[in-house]
């Protein structure tokens, strides 16, 4: 048995006009890891709504010590959001992350089976994967349209990248931040396909990526994703990285090694 000291965990949680879902995510986090992690930070992107506000109550009536509640002053977008949390993460010296979003569509439940392959560093980097179970996604309320884009999307960037990932899209994932820290991750890109962004690095660092099953989950929450242009911008991204590898261009953000 793996006896690994103990990790000093913190959860990032991305929060963006979801004053309906933020507290109820953050309360259906399991008590086993609220006593292990050292903190949680949500990150509000200068939502338009009251997410920040009530946050901000909702720590001072809980006395949840461990909660911290920050709010950009301009929007940074989603991947510009999560470059400020995992900085947050390093320079706290904590050394895993979880992310979570604010939105509630992750299961907070089920964080254990995500954490533990960081935890006894069999792991560089976690996904959580909604298409590892053939077509749970769908039973979970995933619209078809969605779910044969996704399939479709990652059968493509597998293509490309050689890799063998059941699902590039899900946004659960958990990182080591001494891993974090040895990649570029500022240069990924600032909107949704910093998600695949970062898988690329890991993939040229070499860094190990697992994968476990999540259950899906779709609720009233409101996307801001437009699924053409992140599908162009995903697809946009690998081609530039097998480019960079052909050295037919140059791109920094993947010149990792």
């Amino acid at each position: 048995m793996n006896h690994s000291p103990k990790k000093r965990i913190g959860i990032l949680i991305l929060a963006y006009n979801v004053v309906n879902t933020l507290i109820p995510t953050i309360e259906r986090i399991p008590a086993n890891i609220m006593k292990k992690i050292e903190e949680i930070f949500v990150f509000d992107d200068h939502s338009s709504d009251k997410t920040y506000d009530s946050a901000l109550e909702y720590k001072k009536n809980k006395g949840l010590d461990k909660l911290h509640i920050f709010r950009n002053s301009h929007n940074l977008g989603y991947g510009g959001n999560q470059k400020k949390g995992y900085h947050y993460a390093i320079d706290r010296g904590l050394d895993i992350v979880v992310l979570l979003h604010g939105d509630g569509q992750y299961a907070p439940e089920i964080m254990d089976t995500l954490l533990e392959p960081v935890e006894r560093d069999e792991a560089d980097m976690v996904m959580g994967s909604r298409m590892m179970k053939d077509f749970s996604a769908l039973k979970g309320g995933m619209p078809l349209y969605k779910f044969v884009g996704n399939k479709v999307l990652t059968f493509l960037e597998n293509l490309i990248l050689n890799t063998h990932l059941s699902e590039f899209h899900s946004g659960y994932r958990v990182y080591n931040c001494h891993a974090l820290k040895q990649l570029p991750f500022e240069e990924c890109a600032d909107d949704w396909h910093f998600d695949t962004d970062i898988i690329i690095q890991f993939k040229e660092k070499k860094m190990r990526i697992v994968e476990k099953p999540i259950p899906t989950y779709y609720g009233d929450e409101i996307s801001h994703l437009n699924g053409i242009s992140y599908a162009y911008r995903c697809l946009e991204s690998v081609i530039k990285y097998r480019l960079h590898k052909l050295n037919l261009i140059k791109v920094g953000k993947f010149d990792v090694v």
